[in-house]
Parts: structure tokens; sequence; C-alpha cells
């Protein structure tokens, strides 16, 4: 249990913003194998950021006037919160993957480009249209369901931190630089990694089915999965294997594909 919430603490002081500093830190500890375990904690960082952005967005629908912008202001807002939160780590990754792979055909070519800290035509576009896709998608599913929309917020979250396990699990790690901040965590993730990331999934989807339970949570996942089966293509193709900035966009493709195919589904 001990070893459980170190590499769960350590994912969090990865994968986001909230300060995990000083003594907790010297206590939490720090080793290349445990930042590869931490890995199987990503849906639980899922768990806290999505839980904190999802009960801003609720909390911004209860307080704002009942007029048609209030959902778009909150998610607007909550979007910008989840942001802050990460510190726009997975956003960065589908900006550069999108150069990477809209920048040139050629293998190496894109590898180098992904490396290059600033933002191109082709980054910059799949961010936009990502973030747009997220909050018209949560504004509108508040519009029809306010409560569906914080619940399918906080499952997102924790559902597009769980599809980036699969990549790691079944592509190689292609991330070929010495000081590539990924290499480190996404080499491999063994089964009983995996076992606990889907632990953590599976609580999640058990929550928001337990709230409610006539949503159509099966297309949501299934809207999820169908970004990670692209994705695992893409990677595949191009790539031939997996980089930090490939699962991150992972991310990305997944959540905005869950709201989709709960979307879908209620039409």
């Amino acid at each position: 249990m001990t070893q459980f919430v170190r590499h769960f603490l350590l994912a969090l002081q990865f994968f986001t913003r909230i300060p995990v500093t000083g003594r907790l830190a010297d206590w939490v500890g720090f080793s290349p194998g445990m930042l590869r375990a931490s890995a199987a904690h990503f849906p639980g960082v899922g768990w806290i950021v999505g839980g904190l952005t999802s009960g801003l967005f609720w909390g911004l629908l209860l307080l704002l006037p009942p007029v048609p912008a209030a959902p778009w202001v909150a998610a607007i807002a909550s979007t910008v919160f989840g942001v802050l939160l990460t510190g726009a780590f997975h956003e960065d990754g589908l900006a550069d993957l999108a150069d990477g792979l809209g920048g040139s055909m050629d293998r190496t070519r894109a590898l180098d480009i992904m490396k290059d800290s600033r933002i191109g035509s082709y980054g910059a576009i799949a961010l936009v249209l990502a973030v747009l896709a997220k909050v018209a998608l949560l504004a509108m599913l508040a519009q029809a369901d306010p409560w569906l929309a914080v619940a399918a917020l906080f499952a997102a979250h924790v559902t597009s931190r769980t599809v980036p396990l699969i990549v790691i699990r079944t592509l190689p790690h292609v991330g070929d630089t010495p000081q590539s901040k990924s290499k480190p965590l996404a080499e491999s993730i063994g089964s009983g990694g995996l076992a606990a990331g889907l632990l953590w999934w599976a609580l999640a989807m058990l929550l928001v089915v337990w709230l409610l339970p006539a949503a159509p949570w099966t297309q949501a996942v299934l809207g999820a999965l169908v970004g990670l089966a692209w994705m695992w293509r893409l990677l595949r193709r191009r790539l031939q294997g997996f980089t930090g900035d490939g699962l991150g966009a992972t991310q990305q493709v997944s959540e905005v594909l869950f709201y989709l195919g709960l979307a879908l589904s209620m039409s």
C-alpha cells in the first residue's frame, strides 16, 4: 500500500501542477523504475483532474443565471481550469504530434520536428480544433442534461487517461533522445500495471453508472475506443511506435470522442 501511494503521488507530480513538494516529495522518492510504475496510476490522475474540473463545472452551472450562455461559460472555465491543473501537458503532446506528422512524411524527420519546442501551423490548428470541440460538446451536453455533463466530464478524464496504457502495452517506445522526459515513463507497462490502471477506470465507471444508470455510457466508452484505435493505427503506421507526445495526443482525441459518443447517442 505504501508503494501504491508513492507511485500515485509520483504520477500526480509528473502529470499535473498540483504541488507534491518538500517533505512529501522526499517521502515519495524518485527513480526511473518508480516513474515507470507510476504509469499505472495515469487513470488515477484522471480521478483528481476530472473530479476538480467537473466540480467547478457543476458549481458554475448552479451559480450562473439560467441563460443559454451559462453552459458555454461553465464549459470554457472548466476547460481552462483543467489546462492549468495539468500545465497543458497533453495539449502540448497533441500539438507536437500534429506538427511532426503534418510537417513530414519521413519518420525520422517527423520525430525531429516533434522535439522542437516551437509550435507550427499544424499544431496550432489541432489545438484550436480540440479545445473548441471539447467546449462545444460539453456545452451541448449541459444544455441537454446538466448532471450528465458533469458526470461525463469526470468519466472522460479517467477514460482518456486509461486508453494510452493500451498504447504503451502494445507498441514500442520510439522516443530515442536521452533527454526525452517521456522515456523513463513510457518504455513499457507490465500486466500488473495495466490491471491497476483498468481498476482505476472500472471504479470510475461504476461510480457514474451508479449515479446515472440510464445514461448511454457504453456509447461514450466506444467513442473513446474509436479514438484509441485511430491513434494506435496512426502511431504504428507513421512512427512504428509511440512517443510521449503520441500518448498526450491519444488522451486528447479519446476525451473528445468520449463526449461525441455520448452526444450522438442522445440524438
